[in-house]
């Protein structure tokens, strides 16, 4: 055993300066931090979110139902800025009491109703709009086993494997190792899945496809984590095909772009109230 083996304490207590990149900002507490009212615009639906990959699956279902020609579906979308702590004001907490992106109040129910949890506020759209979700049960199942595989596979990505490759301030091969066996894995599982449909749930294009897209599309495409050649993503081949066609579409362009508040200028969009600010 090495002599620079951690031995966890009786008892856990917080050390502020621990965790990495995003220690600043980490708290083993819930509740908000600050008084601060959240802005609201003229569209039935507002949405609170950063262009994350849990905040694009959101801004991608919009940008969708609007190209299907469903106006009702507008909304308005403000960028949360989670690194300087935006996500624990109190008028963010009172939408969403886990304080994470994105969130979502829609105010043409009265009471306005308010939805959390990405895979939450893509299953209330689809349903309110009856769009991007099959109606036939077993497909409708289907689809939504597929919603909830990613729901329940993206922490492996994102907490596991995305933070100890990319953000924890040392490498360490335990953790790597073990979170890399698990996201090839599920790639694996993927691959096997679109070697037999063109989409995720099955030949028809749903919400499960912007669920899963944002994380393992952007993956393969080594746009996340920089990790494509680690992982040897091109051996996913059907993935790949999959990431590439989903990512061709115009709406899908477009709900990348929403909240987007790092990289390229062009592809910024901090806000976003209509289609104009596209241009």
């Amino acid at each position: 055993m090495s002599t620079n083996e951690y031995q966890p304490p009786k008892v856990w207590t917080w050390d502020q300066e621990s965790g990495g990149k995003f220690a600043n900002i980490n708290r083993p507490v819930a509740g908000a931090t600050h008084d601060k009212s959240l802005p609201a615009g003229e569209h039935p639906h507002q949405l609170y979110s950063l262009a994350t990959p849990n905040g694009q699956k959101v801004t991608i279902l919009f940008e969708e139902l609007l190209e299907k020609g469903i106006a009702a579906a507008e909304y308005d979308a403000y960028s949360v800025d989670i690194t300087e702590g935006e996500q624990f004001s109190s008028g963010f907490v009172e939408i969403n009491p886990n304080s994470k992106i994105p969130a979502l109040l829609d105010v043409s129910k009265t009471p306005a109703t308010r939805v959390f949890e990405s895979g939450s506020i893509l299953l209330y759209l689809a349903e309110k709009f009856d769009a991007f979700i099959p109606n036939e049960p077993g497909k409708r199942t289907e689809c939504l086993n597929w919603l909830f595989w990613q729901m329940g596979s993206a922490p492996m990505l994102g907490g596991g494997f995305g933070h100890f490759y990319a953000y924890a301030p040392e490498k360490l091969e335990y953790p790597i190792n073990r979170y890399t066996m698990e996201v090839k894995r599920q790639l694996d599982v993927l691959d096997r899945q679109l070697a037999k449909h063109d989409f995720i749930a099955g030949d028809e294009y749903t919400i499960a496809d912007m669920a899963i897209f944002p994380w393992y599309g952007a993956l393969v495409l080594n746009e996340v984590y920089d990790a494509a050649e680690f992982l040897q993503a091109h051996e996913y081949k059907n993935v790949i095909a999959w990431a590439n066609r989903i990512n061709e579409r115009p709406a899908v362009k477009r709900g990348r772009r929403v909240n987007k508040v790092w990289g390229d200028e062009s592809e910024q969009l901090r806000e976003r109230h209509s289609a104009a600010d596209f241009d």
